[in-house]
């Protein structure tokens, strides 16, 4: 909720009431459109082998992406447009987005536990054990404990820039959130040579596949925040942000939260827990 000084600080609402009408704008359809090329452009490539209707797609939904929050950021900086209720509101967004993809994860988890508590259950295997016979796992100790560390550390730096922010510290600001970009882009590195280091194949059955689909739907997810933070970064070096109105910053920050959590459930539960015969490098 919103400081009785930063309401007093507010200027008035352009209308008789304290909510935003957004003007027409063309990026819903256009949106639209460039999703559905998106998925006619997978599916063409998965079985015609072509890739123009792919690219096409793709370069529509980032340029979606990148119009519709550039006319999101002019919006924010337009006196009287964003008042306290209408940042409340985008609070309450926020929260539902993570919520949902809390939910996604949810579905993942309950796959890999499905299998791991009733190996019994997965087809074809000769002796129920979980990992299923002749898989070789990951070292908890060796990647993943590092990427644990470094995620761990990323949430100080990006909370010490929150914290710099709200006391008008901008050398602070823009120190943690470059230390975050770095250490998230240090994560999806040293992922990345996990995967391509790792002992199994995503074809390889049922643990390959959650595996992959669980750290992988997660390393996604790091490279969105990184990429969250990285434009943050850029807008607080430009003064972008001040201590009464910085939601985007905050939204990036609980965004990442929520990324570093997630990673701590995978680590434990499937890297450490789910280990079985370590593979040799």
């Amino acid at each position: 909720m919103a400081s009785t000084t930063e309401i007093a600080a507010e200027p008035a609402p352009l209308h008789k009431h304290p909510y935003h009408l957004v003007d027409p704008s063309p990026w819903p359809i256009v949106g639209s459109f460039a999703g559905g090329a998106l998925v006619l452009g997978i599916i063409l490539l998965a079985h015609e082998g072509i890739h123009w209707m792919l690219y096409l797609g793709i370069a529509g939904v980032l340029a979606t992406m990148f119009f519709w929050w550039r006319d999101v950021l002019i919006e924010s900086r337009t006196p009287g447009l964003h008042t306290p209720v209408v940042r409340i509101g985008l609070r309450y967004g926020m929260t539902l987005f993570i919520a949902s993809e809390v939910m996604f994860f949810v579905a993942f988890f309950w796959a890999y536990f499905h299998f791991a508590l009733y190996p019994e259950h997965v087809s074809g295997a000769a002796v129920a054990v979980w990992p299923p016979k002749g898989v070789l796992t990951f070292d908890p100790f060796g990647l993943p404990f590092l990427n644990t560390m470094i995620l761990l550390l990323s949430g100080c730096t990006v909370t010490w820039a929150h914290h710099s922010l709200l006391h008008g510290d901008r050398k602070g600001l823009v120190a943690g959130l470059a230390i975050t970009v770095l250490l998230g882009i240090s994560f999806s590195t040293f992922q990345a040579i996990e995967y391509a280091e790792a002992p199994f194949h995503f074809t390889g059955g049922v643990y390959p596949s959650v595996f992959f689909l669980a750290t992988g739907f997660h390393g996604f997810h790091v490279i969105i925040g990184t990429t969250f933070l990285l434009v943050c970064l850029i807008r607080a070096i430009k003064g972008g942000f001040t201590p009464q109105r910085h939601f985007g910053f905050e939204a990036a920050a609980w965004y990442w939260h929520f990324v570093d959590v997630v990673w701590l459930f995978l680590f434990v539960c499937i890297y450490f827990l789910g280990a079985g015969e370590i593979a040799q490098h």
